[in-house]
């Protein structure tokens, strides 16, 4: 499936107008003053939560999905259109013109999420796959990548998956994308799902050198905004 630039600039803009504007694409447990630390590494010993700590939430499972949606901002949509690029999905994923969302069902992982008032940092830990499903771009000259099979470390602030370049696979768990979660909300429930909301998704340093050398380019800028995320997750 293709989304024109023209549908999906039109959608961002309105939603932007209309204030409501929100991307989901991860759940970062860290503060915009901590993420830069916790990115080194999420098996530090740092990261790890003290013997009498207890999460609030332990969802050993994921299997049963539900999954991370992504409404793109306006920002975003604007620096693709300017390279000429048409954004697509890949697999099992979904795009809702209505509202702009991109859709990524999960398909595994675990995560365990502390109280955010406690010492335990990060206090959301674990991992969340999304296997089977992606993104596309899709340039002018016929160039396609795709970027499928997002895997979200919320301990490391980071998401990965693996890159393809006109069917040929560039990279195997890369580094896409910064989570930042200064802005993350508390956790919800609806019904028997859990929901991580508000974090923002920036181009990752090594994904915008991989897509500027892709499409002969130097328009893609480190830390670009790529939007808000939001993750459910079935916790039965």
């Amino acid at each position: 499936m293709t989304i024109t630039r023209k549908t999906i600039t039109k959608t961002a803009l309105g939603l932007v107008a209309s204030g409501a504007l929100v991307f989901s694409l991860a759940a970062c447990s860290m503060d915009d003053t901590s993420s830069d630390a916790g990115s080194s590494s999420s098996s530090s010993a740092a990261a790890e939560p003290t013997a009498e700590a207890t999460p609030l939430a332990s969802l050993p499972d994921l299997s049963k999905g539900v999954d991370t949606q992504v409404t793109v901002d306006a920002s975003f949509v604007e620096a693709l259109t300017s390279l000429g690029l048409t954004p697509g999905v890949v697999g099992t994923a979904g795009f809702d013109s209505a509202t702009g969302t991109f859709s990524f069902p999960i398909t595994g992982g675990n995560v365990d999420y502390y109280d955010p008032a406690s010492d335990v940092r990060p206090y959301v830990q674990g991992e969340i796959d999304h296997d089977g499903s992606g993104l596309s771009l899709t340039a002018a000259d016929g160039t396609v990548v795709e970027l499928t099979d997002f895997r979200i470390d919320p301990g490391e602030s980071k998401l990965y998956g693996t890159v393809t370049a006109n069917g040929t696979v560039a990279a195997e768990d890369a580094y896409l994308f910064n989570l930042y979660g200064g802005s993350l909300k508390p956790l919800q429930t609806e019904g028997d799902n859990a929901i991580l909301e508000g974090t923002t998704v920036h181009i990752s340093p090594d994904a915008a050198a991989l897509l500027n050398q892709t499409f002969k380019t130097d328009a893609v800028q480190d830390e670009m905004l790529v939007g808000v995320a939001k993750i459910t997750v079935a916790t039965k």
